[in-house]
């Protein structure tokens, strides 16, 4: 028999080792990780997806999204044939989300984000010593972010918030921590609970996430 082919995508601006810990029976499944590429001048996110999907090489597959990553995979399940629609501490449609970011929408205060800080947090971590939670967080954040550079930052979060669908697609599976402080679970509809889950769990409830996706794929 074959092996189920599954895809992950990263949350925005993670590189794909924010997946490390995730490991699936390998008699039954093949990962794939993608990478973000950087956005071409006014790209919709349309366009991106299928730019995104053609790095896939497989038919019938499973795509797990992180966060943007699993707006992304929403979109490009759009474009080609899948098995599984798979999120993870992220959202169905724009209705999940919180009411600060709809009015950054309204508002286009995100234009105003120096998202160039971002980009400089190795250099945070000079100067934050210690096992505090900042300092654990800096550490986090230099290991995993990966696309730093301000083109893709700003389209990445205007794509978060500017994102057309409204109404949810009722085979997507979402996973969903219930302490997660990004897209606070109470905004949250459908979704898989998972106790103590923060917006980060695919990095810190990754025995739970082994033990149940593949049960999610098969079922």
């Amino acid at each position: 028999m074959s092996k189920i082919q599954v895809y992950f995508v990263p949350g925005l601006a993670a590189s794909i080792e924010i997946f490390e810990n995730i490991k699936l029976p390998e008699s039954t499944f093949e990962m794939h990780f993608l990478e973000w590429i950087l956005p071409v001048h006014n790209e919709s996110i349309e366009k991106y997806a299928k730019r995104m999907c053609d790095k896939i090489t497989h038919e019938n597959i499973v795509l797990i999204g992180v966060s943007f990553g699993g707006i992304m995979v929403q979109e490009m399940s759009k474009l080609i044939s899948t098995r599984k629609v798979i999120i993870i501490s992220s959202v169905k449609s724009n209705q999940e989300l919180p009411i600060h970011m709809k009015l950054a929408k309204a508002t286009k205060l995100y234009k105003a984000i120096p998202t160039s800080l971002l980009g400089k947090v190795n250099y945070l971590s000079r100067y934050i010593k210690g096992r505090g939670l900042l300092a654990k967080r800096v550490k986090l954040y230099n290991k995993y972010l990966f696309m730093k550079q301000t083109k893709y930052l700003d389209w990445a979060i205007e794509n978060v918030l500017l994102w057309q669908r409204s109404v949810p697609d009722d085979k997507v599976i979402h996973i969903h921590g219930d302490e997660d402080m990004v897209f606070p679970i109470s905004n949250i509809k459908n979704c898989i609970k998972v106790k103590g889950g923060t917006h980060i769990m695919i990095v810190n409830k990754y025995r739970w996430l082994n033990e149940n996706l593949p049960k999610l794929i098969l079922e």
